[in-house]
């Protein structure tokens, strides 16, 4: 009978634990700027997505490219932040046009602007 050769690590400790995260937890600051965060893309999506805008493009400092997100994207992530202290792993958008997306600036001058002319209540 053909026996399996033994697993070469099967007395090794297991190091799981040293493939955590190192992100630290959320402090209240942190979490109320994450709060207000998802407040604003809330507000954005809602006066800017009418206007035939998907999302919010990001220059990225560590490849010198822009990133493109969109709404529910952006959301789901910052959901995931405050709920497991962690960015859920996500595709790149595949060829965006980047006449659908703005910056963040821009969407909340957009937004303010907008509650100008609408008032607060049509929020």
């Amino acid at each position: 009978m053909y026996e399996e050769p033994r697993d070469p690590f099967a007395d090794d400790p297991d190091h799981a634990d040293a493939l955590a995260p190192f992100e630290p937890e959320l402090d209240e600051d942190d979490r109320a700027d994450l709060l207000e965060d998802l407040h604003e893309l809330e507000l954005f999506e809602k006066v800017l997505h009418p206007q035939g805008y998907r999302g919010v493009v990001v220059d990225c400092a560590d490849c010198d490219e822009p990133h493109y997100f969109t709404w529910g994207l952006l959301m789901a992530n910052l959901r995931g932040l405050l709920e497991a202290n962690c960015a859920q792993v996500h595709e790149p958008a595949f060829d965006p046009d980047p006449a659908h997306y703005v910056t963040w600036d821009y969407a909340r001058g957009f937004s303010d602007c907008w509650i100008m002319t609408h008032g607060e209540d049509a929020v």
